[in-house]
Order: structure tokens, then sequence, then C-alpha cells
């Protein structure tokens, strides 16, 4: 079965975002003054083919452990879809 995996990566909280501060300010220079407290991270698309749902996670959080995330300096969240 083929699933798509839809992967949100983003830093630690307790962590200082740069590129999260540059949007911010950037977007205050822009004349947002509402806006404050952005974060920057990244959003990764993979399709999985496995024989379950459950193998389709465990390939996924593999994925995201071992290259996708440094787990150090950032946390991940994902979601499957099964695809036709």
């Amino acid at each position: 079965m083929k699933y798509l995996a839809n992967i949100d990566v983003m830093p630690l909280k307790a962590l200082l975002d740069p590129q999260g501060k540059a949007v911010t300010s950037g977007l205050k220079n822009l004349g947002f003054k509402e806006l404050e407290n952005v974060r920057v991270g990244k959003h990764i698309t993979m399709e999985v083919e496995a024989s379950s749902e459950s193998e389709a996670q465990r390939l996924v959080e593999k994925a995201c452990k071992e290259l996708l995330v440094n787990q150090v300096m950032e946390s991940y969240e994902y979601k499957l879809e099964t695809l036709n």
C-alpha cells in the first residue's frame, strides 16, 4: 500500500530561531505590527510504500530520526494519508 507522509519540522521552542526573528523583523518593517514571534521550519512530503499503516509510521519515524530531523534542535510531527 502507498502512503503520503506530511512531515513538519520546527526548531525547539526553547531555542532561538534566527530565521524566525529575521522574518518577524521584515514583517514589522512592512507594517505588520500585529504579527509576532514567527518561527520558521520546514515541511517535507514523501511517498511511502508499506504493507500497513504501522509499517509506514515506522519507516517515517526512522527517516526522521536518522536523517530529516536534528533532534537536538528540532521537533517534528507527521500525518499519513493513504494514496490510491
